[in-house]
């Protein structure tokens, strides 16, 4: 008989609402979609009802695909949990990425096994999910 071991993801999980849905399915398949403005082919994350640049509600979404890379824009680190399930993964390194094919869209997450010493402005990237449960995956990002 072989013997499972479950991991409870501890932290909270991201809802998925009428906005942010395509972005949440394709994160559950290792993808990344973003939503962006047919008007004024601006990209709109977090993604809303309208495009944050002109106001259109003509937005669509964009798959960028599972090899998404880019650069640290700018990060700060926490030594203390803010919310439940960070405790044991201190210090988090927190950081908003700018996107190496896609300059224009920057993405906030963490920077697993990051800390001071090996995290700074420019700081080369690649996002990964991290199952939080068999529904969703969360992305996150990893040195490279």
């Amino acid at each position: 008989m072989k013997e499972e071991t479950k991991v409870i993801y501890e932290k909270p999980i991201p809802l998925k609402n009428t906005y942010n849905a395509p972005y949440w399915d394709a994160a559950d398949r290792h993808e990344l979609n973003v939503q962006k403005c047919n008007t004024c082919s601006n990209y709109n994350h977090p993604p809303g009802p309208s495009c944050a640049n002109c106001g259109s509600i003509d937005v669509i979404w964009e798959n960028l695909g599972s090899t998404i890379t880019g650069e640290v824009y700018t990060y700060i680190v926490s030594n203390r949990p803010f919310l439940p399930g960070f405790q044991n993964e201190l210090p988090t390194v927190i950081a908003v990425v700018q996107l190496k094919d896609y300059p224009d869209i920057k993405i906030i997450g963490n920077v697993l096994h990051g800390n001071m010493e090996t995290v700074s402005i420019g700081t080369k990237v690649k996002m990964v999910w991290i199952e939080a449960t068999e529904e969703r995956a969360i992305p996150q990002w990893v040195l490279v």
